[in-house]
């Protein structure tokens, strides 16, 4: 009875810390799926109708893509800053670029408007989105982790990763709501409601997060007089063996999250005649499982031991790559839906759960902003938006012949189970903040 109510008062006194930490972490991807769906259905009709319609889409496309190269910019920078000045002070300046630059494309003017200035500030705005985007993550991840009492860093490091899924699933409601307007409609104001709803998010999140101190952490960083002065060297110089690790972790967290996700929508709906809402429908449903299951995770980590739950999840993720395939290929609802649940709503899930509280045990305080996201940015850039598009690439060079997308994320497992193995050996060699429990 008396842990229970130690951890029920833990979670009163950092409410605020774990709403702030959701918020941010939310909203980034919230944005995220947001614009991509944009891209999808309506930038390349009103902002680039000056070109053949498919080139249209594919410069939509493009500008949806221009992300993955401004987030390690973006992460650089602000992982910079938080080092240097503090946690909070960085992530109420990435929420505001972030979350501003989302509201201004809800305000843009159209091609038929402005002409080529239309592009051209949409590219702008996007740049200053994924800038923010980029510092976004690592802030909120120890905005949770440096509140979190030793014995609950599993729980709280899992809680921005929940973000991934609650975005994805907000930015879905909406713009499903919007699809429900005529196309004319949509097209004229109604794609503009989701963006501009997203200050409500960010005004909510800057809120939360005005009246949170700085972290215990970087508090005694300062107090010990460590500051780093240039945690960028100091990382790559000395802790480049963790940067790398952690990169490996990230791999298989992010691979099958597209193909889980993303691949899996045009593989049912081409190759095997899905309908698109089928597809849809379990991915949405695989999302709200992955919501609820990965705090749990966090939660059993901080008991289990996170290192051992995130090698299991990754074993077992292996163990099931081509029964996904073999589910999706009976051509049912059922197999569908069972598939996309265990392989995105119960395997991935432990493996996010943790990845931002192992990332975060394998670098000092004083670097820890930097490491981490120079780790997750190098790790989503081998592995992130690029996996659907090397999977489709690889069913249409096999003939539609699904073995090659299955070695190709066997690779991923494997690129991470020798991740978790190194970051084991580091753990052995320097204590990891946190790891209450045997490995």
């Amino acid at each position: 009875m008396t842990t229970q109510k130690s951890s029920a008062a833990i979670l009163r006194e950092n409410k605020k810390v774990l709403i702030a930490s959701l918020t941010g972490s939310a909203i980034e991807w919230f944005d995220y799926f947001l614009y991509g769906t944009a891209a999808a259905l309506v930038f390349n009709k009103v902002f680039f109708p000056m070109v053949d319609p498919v080139i249209g889409l594919i410069l939509s496309y493009l500008s949806f893509s221009l992300t993955f190269f401004i987030r390690p910019i973006g992460g650089v920078i602000f992982a910079h800053i938080g080092d240097r000045i503090g946690r909070k002070k960085t992530l109420v300046l990435t929420l505001s670029l972030m979350g501003g630059a989302t509201v201004m494309i809800g305000l843009l003017p159209t091609y038929e408007t402005i002409g080529i200035w239309a592009p051209v500030l949409l590219i702008l705005m996007r740049i200053i989105q994924g800038m923010g985007i980029g510092g976004e993550w690592g802030g909120a991840l120890l905005l949770a982790y440096e509140y979190a009492p030793a014995n609950r860093k599993g729980f709280f490091g899992s809680i921005p990763q929940a973000g991934v899924t609650i975005g994805m699933l907000m930015a879905t409601f909406i713009v499903s709501l919007m699809t429900l307007l005529s196309e004319d409609a949509f097209l004229s104001w109604g794609w503009r409601i989701p963006f501009l709803l997203s200050a409500v998010l960010v005004l909510l999140g800057l809120w939360i997060r005005k009246d949170i101190d700085e972290t215990p952490d970087f508090k005694q960083v300062k107090r010990a007089g460590q500051v780093s002065k240039a945690p960028l060297s100091i990382t790559v110089k000395h802790h480049w063996r963790e940067v790398l690790i952690a990169a490996g972790l990230k791999v298989v967290e992010t691979a099958p999250f597209y193909i889980f996700s993303t691949f899996v929508v045009s593989y049912a709906t081409t190759t095997l005649a899905f309908q698109k809402s089928q597809a849809l429908e379990a991915v949405t449903l695989g999302a709200l499982v992955a919501t609820v299951m990965i705090p749990l995770m966090g939660l059993l980590s901080d008991k289990t031991g996170r290192r051992r739950m995130y090698a299991c999840s990754v074993v077992l993720l292996g163990l099931f790559i081509v029964p996904w395939f073999w589910l999706l290929d009976t051509g049912t609802t059922w197999g569908i839906v069972l598939a996309t649940v265990v392989a995105f709503g119960i395997l991935w899930a432990p493996v996010t759960a943790v990845l931002g509280t192992l990332c975060s045990e394998i670098f000092e305080a004083r670097v820890r902003y930097t490491g981490i996201t120079l780790g997750y940015q190098l790790g989503a850039a081998l592995a992130g938006g690029t996996a659907p598009l090397i999977a489709t690439g690889l069913l249409a060079h096999s003939g539609g012949d699904w073995t090659p997308v299955a070695w190709y994320l066997g690779v991923t497992v494997a690129i991470s189970l020798a991740a978790i193995f190194f970051a084991s050996r580091i753990g052995r060699k320097t204590p990891l903040n946190g790891e209450t429990s045997p490995l």
